[in-house]
Formats: structure tokens, C-alpha cells, sequence
């Protein structure tokens, strides 16, 4: 979402707490809190220190990285605005909070002075409280100044949402085809690829695989290639769950086959399932990829493939993404529903049918039904 957040030793006004890696820190208690804080992130005793730091692992790991980079920039730019205009951020003030954003509706409060976006505002109103909430304050985002103001801004504002363009099957095997079948590179790509389809996965998701489980600190899931398919366990934003992706009808087509074969040629033993390739193209390092590669994975196979050759390459580039993936099995697979909710991890069929682009639609005529 955003660059990493700044780093920071001590909680201040107009920053969210850090620690010293720059993540949000444990506010403990004090009996004088330094520099004019709320709190500190010193322990009161020192033999207490590794439970501390053991705390602040578990205050990061209760929200994604993306959020937390997004909430420290978020309210980095709420400070900022309040020091400009002569008031407090961590006032609590709902009508300071009231003004800003109407600030960013109104793009008084942006760097292009463009309105900003009904969801960046519901965002950064987000962050607000969530910043406010680990200073030990109050502010409630329900309260009538706030919410009226808010509720404004999306009658006024609201726009539908840009969704990614779904990558369908036939899109799928001409991007597969623009890749070097041969280099280890394109084998890691292809298999991604194909996973990340027929997994309906994040493209978070897909990068934190591990080849086993319990491997590695930083991974998020593990496969198991059995006789039928391969099994993804993983951790998403609901949880655990497990992911089924069978074979495909041909060894082109197939997930399982790519994974095997990235598997054997990469010579991963251990650790991260899919990293970055070295040496020209030669070796394969111990680094994990990170979520912005499958991004631009699919931007880039999508291109040379010549997928909505139509429009201009600033327009493709924005509407092809990771979750075009994702969203290309939901639009793709004929089968009920609810195997399609299961393997996209949703909670409902309702977030389901948001990714089922272009299906269905027009298949019940009801002007016809109606008689005319």
C-alpha cells in the first residue's frame, strides 16, 4: 500500500508508535512519561524486556503489513494537517477530526489538491482511530460530528469501485506462452501463475508459501503434493483454511505439474517456495519474493500477451493486477457457488459475486420474461 513506515525509539504526537525496526511498539505505562508522551516503550523493569518484545511481535502480527504501512502514513499526513493549521492530532476532537476530512474531499488537504477518494478517507479516518486508541485515547468515529460529515462525503462523492480486469483462461495460456519454458526464471513464473488461477490466491498468499510447514518465521503457509493435487494450507485475512488445486487436462495447463517442476529444477529443499532467481538467470537465491512481483508478473505476461490490445499501455497497467488472478477463477469456473466462495476464502456469497466478472450477466433476459 504505502513505503515502510518511519522509524522512531519513543512515542511522540505527531507519530505512531514505533519501536526501533519501525514497528508499532507496546506503549507500557509510566510513571513519568518521557518527552510529554502518553507512554513509553521502555519496561518498567528490565527483566521484563523479552516479554516486551515478545508483546510488540504480537501487537504487529494482529494486522497485516500493508495496514500497518498504511496506517503509519496515514497518520503521518493527519499530523502534518493539524501542525499546519495550529491544533492538536491527538486531541480527540471530532471536530478537528470533521475538518479533515472534509479537507480531503474537498482536496484542500491533498499534494495535487484533487479530491481524495471516499475509500482513502474512510482509511485515514481508520487510522486516526486506531492511532488514538493505542495512545490510551478516545476518539469515536460514530460520533454525530464525524459521521455526519462522513455520510456527506459519500452521497456527494462515492464513486463504484475500479476492479481489476479478470485474467480468464485463454488470457491465462497466452501469458503463459510469452514465458521461457526452459529458464528457471520462467518456471518459477509459470508456476505462480498457474497457482495463483487455480488457487484463487492473494498474491500475498501465493509469496508466503512454504514447501513444508513450520519452515520458516516469515511464511504464511505450506503445500503437500499428493496423488490428486496439491494441497495449499495457508494463513489469509480469514484465518486458516485449506486450498485444494487439482491437475489440469494437460501438462501446459497444469499447476501441479509446474510446481513440480519449479520444485526440481529450482532445487528447493527447504524454506521459501518460490524465490528470486540470481546469476543472470542461473541460481536460485534463499530470499523470498515479495507481494509486488506477482503484481507486476501479471502486468507484464499480460502485456506481451497483447491482452486488451485495445487499449493504450497506461491503461493496461492499471487494469491488470494480482487480483486478476483471483478473480478470473471466480469468473471462470462453471460450478455452484459455494466451492467457489470455499476456495477464495470469502465469508459470503455476496464478496464472492463481486469477483465473478462478466458471469452470468445477461443470461437472465427478465425484459423478455417480462413480455416485451
Amino acid at each position: 500500500m504505502a513505503s515502510d513506515s518511519e522509524k522512531s525509539n519513543q512515542i511522540t504526537h505527531n507519530d505512531p508508535p514505533t519501536n526501533e525496526s519501525g514497528r508499532e511498539g507496546l506503549v507500557v505505562p509510566a510513571e513519568e512519561p518521557a518527552h510529554g508522551s502518553p507512554g513509553v516503550t521502555s519496561p518498567p523493569l528490565s527483566h521484563l524486556t523479552p516479554l516486551i518484545d515478545r508483546a510488540r511481535d504480537y501487537v504487529e502480527a494482529a494486522s497485516s503489513t500493508n495496514t500497518r504501512r498504511a496506517y503509519a502514513s496515514d497518520w503521518k499526513h493527519f499530523s502534518s494537517w493539524c501542525r499546519r493549521n495550529g491544533v492538536s492530532a491527538t486531541s480527540g476532537d471530532p471536530q478537528t477530526v470533521g475538518l479533515y476530512i472534509t479537507a480531503l474531499a474537498s482536496g484542500e488537504a491533498t499534494a495535487n489538491r484533487c479530491p481524495a477518494a471516499v475509500a482513502t478517507i474512510e482509511r485515514r479516518l481508520s487510522a486516526i482511530c486506531w492511532n488514538h486508541t493505542q495512545r490510551g485515547l478516545s476518539l469515536d468515529r460514530k460520533d454525530r460530528t464525524i459521521a455526519t460529515i462522513l455520510a456527506g462525503i459519500r452521497n456527494r462523492h462515492a464513486a463504484p469501485p475500479r476492479q481489476k480486469e479478470a485474467i480468464l483462461p485463454e488470457d491465462l495460456l497466452m501469458m503463459l506462452d510469452t514465458l521461457d519454458p526452459g529458464s528457471l526464471r520462467g518456471m518459477r513464473d509459470r508456476a505462480m501463475l498457474l497457482i495463483g488461477f487455480a488457487g484463487g490466491l492473494r498474491r500475498s498468499e501465493i509469496v508466503a508459501l512454504d514447501l513444508g510447514r513450520d519452515q520458516t518465521e516469515d511464511g504464511n503457509g505450506w503445500i503437500e503434493i499428493l496423488k490428486d493435487g496439491l494441497l495449499v494450507t495457508l494463513r489469509g485475512k480469514t484465518g486458516w483454511r485449506e486450498v485444494e488445486i487439482g491437475k489440469g487436462s494437460s501438462s501446459a495447463s497444469c499447476p501441479v505439474d509446474a510446481v513440480q517442476q519449479w520444485i526440481k529444477f529450482g532445487k528447493i529443499a527447504h524454506g521459501p517456495l518460490f524465490r528470486r532467481v540470481t546469476g543472470k538467470g542461473k541460481r536460485v537465491g534463499p530470499d523470498r519474493l515479495n507481494a509486488q512481483e506477482v503484481s507486476r508478473l501479471v502486468k507484464r505476461t499480460a502485456a506481451r500477451a497483447g491482452i486488451r490490445g485495445d487499449l493504450s499501455e497506461k491503461e493496461r497497467e492499471k487494469l491488470f493486477a494480482g487480483h486478476s488472478l483471483r478473480a478470473g477463477l471466480a469468473s471462470s469456473a462453471e460450478v455452484d457457488e459455494r466451492y467457489v466462495q470455499k476456495q477464495l476464502g470469502h465469508a459470503s456469497a455476496e464478496m464472492t459475486r463481486r469477483y465473478q466478472r462478466r458471469r452470468d450477466r445477461f443470461r437472465v433476459n427478465l425484459t423478455k420474461a417480462a413480455g416485451l
